[in-house]
């Protein structure tokens, strides 16, 4: 069997309009260097934040955020008052820091979680934090649901109590309860 000449070939198949191999490969090397330069760039940026936010969820004991454990509010120095204050409180035998400062239900519990956890995060890094650390608004919501919710079948009656047209906050009269001395 005879073979073909690559130009008889083309011309068989109905080719006769295809681009050189010469033209093509021309097309192609001005493309992949710089899509590959770019994919290096964003692969190291991307590497380099990796390694920084994996060694800052190490360093920070980041782990221990998803734990229900008290110890871990005290991973940060500003937190220990409020430990010792919770230890003398009388809500410490029955209740430890997320039943009263995460919401009760799973998906606001982990929001709350994620958005607490990068703002501590934030602020401890940057140097931003009050000393004492201060509760934010959305978070004193997050703990009057928490006590309503705990305290329901007692507090029902009682709410909403009102001063000034604008609901009073538990923890107005009961701010001993959870940190005792605070």
């Amino acid at each position: 069997m005879k073979q073909s000449e690559p130009d008889d070939f083309s011309t068989t198949v109905g080719h006769s309009d295809a681009p050189a191999l010469s033209e093509t490969a021309d097309d192609e090397s001005s493309v992949l260097p710089r899509f590959g330069i770019a994919a290096i760039v964003f692969a190291i940026v991307l590497g380099m934040l990796a390694g920084v936010g994996t060694f800052t969820f190490g360093y920070g004991k980041g782990a221990s955020y998803l734990s229900n454990n008290p110890q871990t509010c005290i991973n940060c120095h500003v937190m220990q008052g409020h430990m010792d204050s919770w230890q003398q409180s009388s809500h410490h035998h029955v209740a430890v820091c997320n039943d009263c400062h995460l919401p009760h239900d799973a998906i606001g519990k982990w929001v709350t979680k994620a958005d607490n956890g990068f703002f501590h995060s934030l602020a401890f890094t940057m140097g931003g934090f009050a000393d004492p650390i201060q509760i934010k608004p959305r978070n004193q919501r997050v703990t009057q649901s928490t006590c309503v919710d705990c305290h329901k079948d007692f507090v029902h009656n009682m709410l909403p109590a009102t001063k000034g047209g604008e609901i009073q906050s538990c923890v107005h009269c009961h701010a001993d309860v959870g940190h005792a001395g605070r």
